[in-house]
């Protein structure tokens, strides 16, 4: 019996339409979340990304700026205008999208922002409160991966969860999130990479298998045993002449296989990227809360 869908974009509705009672009672204490985004460059996909999180805010009612800067952008200029930005009470939340051009340290762009508008929970403190349990902003996309698996009815606690990457976006932070001993975690965890060896005797172990590596079909059914719960992190472009653009988006997974096998698994696309998108919002409204002490 083919795998059940686990639909973010369906999901991540949900989550924005919660958001807007709580959005609801802000403005009843006139208070509305400010959102500031940063782009430097003209890298086509940030632009993407940037226009959708823009517009995901002005949906739900999250008021947002975005300052557009070239891609010869000098490095102090950029951590100066960070630094505006930490002192203005109209924004809550600040995000840099990245990758930056060479000139500028993307380290140096983390560690500007101020830990309370870190709501890409990026920033030393908030990353060493998540490995201590005790998180304020946790990284949005595994964050989404979290909320994808509770809201699925795909609880990780007691399961043995397998991660496929060591990035600092989603494998290494998601690992720290889903070992906790608390709600939504409590799992057996799994990281493997470059250097694991037997990868499938690994693969083949995992109640919930998380696809991290961007390798565009990597994970085949051959990898993962019956009853399997997938969570498809990747983005990749394929040549694809039948369609306009002549490409199309797959995932880590061989999406066509795995869901004869799997008892679910998310789509790419649909699948983990609305729900980044849905924690960046989260994440911008509690850091109102907490700021406005509302």
């Amino acid at each position: 019996m083919p795998a059940e869908i686990i639909d973010g974009k369906m999901i991540s509705s949900e989550i924005k339409e919660s958001l807007k009672e709580k959005l609801e009672d802000l403005k009843r204490k006139e208070i509305v979340p400010g959102l500031a985004a940063i782009l430097v460059g003209d890298n086509p996909a940030s632009q993407v990304y940037v226009n959708m999180k823009v517009k995901a805010c002005d949906k739900v009612g999250i008021r947002s700026e975005v300052d557009r800067y070239p891609k010869e952008l000098p490095e102090s200029d950029l951590l100066n205008r960070i630094e505006e930005l930490n002192g203005k009470e109209s924004i809550h939340g600040i995000l840099v999208q990245f990758p930056t051009p060479a000139q500028i340290s993307e380290e140096k762009v983390i560690l500007a922002v101020d830990p309370k508008k870190d709501v890409d929970g990026f920033h030393p403190f908030n990353v060493g409160m998540m490995l201590a349990g005790k998180p304020t902003f946790l990284p949005c996309t595994p964050l989404g991966i979290q909320e994808l698996l509770m809201r699925s009815g795909n609880d990780p606690s007691g399961k043995h969860v397998v991660i496929l990457g060591r990035g600092s976006l989603v494998g290494r932070p998601l690992a720290s999130m889903l070992f906790q001993k608390s709600k939504g975690a409590n799992a057996t965890v799994t990281i493997c990479h470059t250097a694991t060896r037997n990868l499938t005797n690994l693969t083949l172990q995992a109640d919930i298998l998380i696809a991290a590596m961007g390798k565009a079909k990597f994970v085949t059914a051959a990898m993962v045993k019956p009853g399997v719960v997938v969570i498809d992190v990747g983005t990749n472009r394929i040549e694809d002449p039948s369609t306009k653009s002549g490409y199309r988006l797959v995932g880590d997974v061989d999406f066509d296989s795995v869901k004869e096998v799997a008892k679910a698994i998310t789509p790419v696309p649909g699948g983990v990227g609305p729900m980044t998108i849905a924690m960046l919002l989260s994440n911008t409204v509690k850091a109102c809360k907490i700021q406005s002490e509302a």
